[in-house]
């Protein structure tokens, strides 16, 4: 039943796409490259680039205009009883590059969004149509400064660490608009942090410093959006989120150190931060009905990560130590419902190259919780896997799919996913986020979330 109305939708939303692809001008540009799960999927083994930090973006070329970016027009359905729109949203993204001096670049970039669907509707509470009705962001706005074996890097950026495929492992900088959960391109989830970084690059070796004076926070919406992470159960109240306060007692600062020795690209970092992702304190009196409020802790981080070219294979992996972060329990002997868990996260993938554009990518990764307390709901080891395959199925026309199974509580996300390049800088895509599983897993919470979706995007 599930996979007849997934296919109902998509008849429909490919019929929505190729109407409104019909209503707009053909453009004469080339077609933006699609974008997989993760935006830096591909980065291992990549050159250390002296003229920008991060070596794994493709270089831009500017427009006529000076000015690049995107509008994207994007439908979403969610077909659980009830079903619902759940996005309506027109995207606007701009940016723009130029240069001061030979030593001196600089970029700025904002985004606009408006979203019909918490405009015309009632289906979501207030705070939450409030939340998600538009918004303003800035993008990455910084001055680019190089001195000898030295590029320093100051304002709005991005700082990515990681390199696996539709999850977060080392990429431990990067703050993320998680309103849509990890469903978004990386580009576009990812937020950039206002920082001061410097980065030493000497033959194959790549040292980096990091300053956040002001940190930016993950973005989670309000309590009753679709992808609001609350904690178990959900019928407690959840009062206003507290932000970190904007002192230099909260700056983040970090180092990391890489090396490509004989094809193989290794790294390692130490970070202390105000954690990004939020923690629910238990808030409310023993006997009282149950409050949790989202608040920001400090920990630490380190670990690192490496990537191999094996010719038509790429072998990576990431490891990470976090100390100081806080969990759920559900007893009710800890005053604020928390219990603080030193954990290590790491993943392995393969990234397998084919004939006729094809791809494979599979990884295997787990949580150990050290001193594992029985109060929380993850096990002392959490398991996943996933699988990620793309191939082009004809002319300007790539298909792709992402499946990502915990093999603790079995519960999992599938994304498949058709784009058609259909005219110079256009694309149309249509796919499906499927979700399956217990209430208490990262993907199961999600399980009356599923939706079709379809978009459309003018590049320049």
């Amino acid at each position: 039943m599930i996979f007849n109305n997934i296919i109902k939708y998509l008849n429909n939303f490919i019929m929505l796409g190729i109407l409104l692809s019909s209503t707009v001008a053909i453009a004469q540009t080339p077609v933006q490259p699609q974008v997989q799960p993760s935006a830096d999927a591909d980065k291992a083994g990549a050159e250390k680039s002296r003229d920008g930090l991060d070596a794994s973006k493709p270089v831009e070329k500017p427009s006529a205009s000076g000015w690049r970016g995107f509008v994207q027009a994007e439908a979403a359905r969610a077909y659980r009883d009830p079903d619902h729109w759940s996005k309506a949203r027109l995207r606007l993204d701009l940016n723009r590059q130029g240069q001061f001096s030979e030593n001196v670049k600089w970029k700025i970039g904002g985004r606009f969004d408006y979203d019909a669907a918490y405009d015309r509707s009632n289906f979501y509470p207030p705070d939450v149509r409030k939340d998600q009705r538009y918004g303003f962001a800035l993008r990455e706005n910084y001055l680019d400064i190089g001195a000898g074996d030295w590029d320093v890097r100051l304002g709005r950026q991005h700082v990515i660490w990681g390199e696996m495929v539709g999850l977060f492992f080392a990429d431990v900088v990067s703050a993320k608009d998680m309103r849509e959960f990890l469903l978004p391109e990386f580009d576009q989830l990812r937020t950039p942090q206002w920082a001061a970084r410097a980065s030493y690059y000497k033959n194959d070796t790549n040292f980096e410093l990091l300053w956040i004076p002001v940190p930016t926070i993950d973005r989670i919406g309000k309590p009753g959006a679709d992808f609001y992470p609350y904690p178990l159960p959900v019928l407690a109240n959840y009062l206003g989120e507290v932000k970190p306060a904007r002192k230099l007692d909260n700056s983040n600062y970090g180092m990391r150190l890489s090396h490509l020795k004989n094809g193989w690209d290794v790294s390692g970092f130490l970070y202390h931060s105000i954690d990004a992702a939020p923690t629910f304190y238990r808030v409310s009196a023993p006997l009282a009905p149950l409050a949790f409020q989202a608040r920001h802790d400090k920990i630490n981080q380190f670990g690192g990560t490496l990537a191999k070219d094996l010719g038509s294979t790429v072998l990576k992996g990431e490891v990470v130590y976090t100390g100081g972060r806080k969990f759920n329990d559900t007893r009710f002997i800890q005053p604020d419902g928390l219990v603080k868990q030193n954990t290590l996260d790491y993943a392995v993938g393969l990234d397998f190259t084919f004939e006729g554009d094809t791809r494979v990518n599979l990884q295997a990764f787990q949580r150990v919780f050290f001193d594992h307390d029985p109060g929380i709901i993850p096990d002392k080891r959490e398991s996943g896997a996933s699988i990620f395959v793309s191939s082009k199925l004809g002319h300007n026309l790539d298909a792709q799919a992402l499946l990502v199974h915990s093999l603790n509580r079995r519960d999992w996300m599938l994304r498949p996913r058709v784009t058609w390049g259909f005219e110079k800088n256009w694309r149309l895509a249509v796919g499906a986020d499927v979700f399956s599983g217990s209430q208490t897993g990262l993907f199961g919470r999600y399980n009356n979330n599923d939706r079709v979706y379809t978009e459309v995007r003018y590049s320049f």
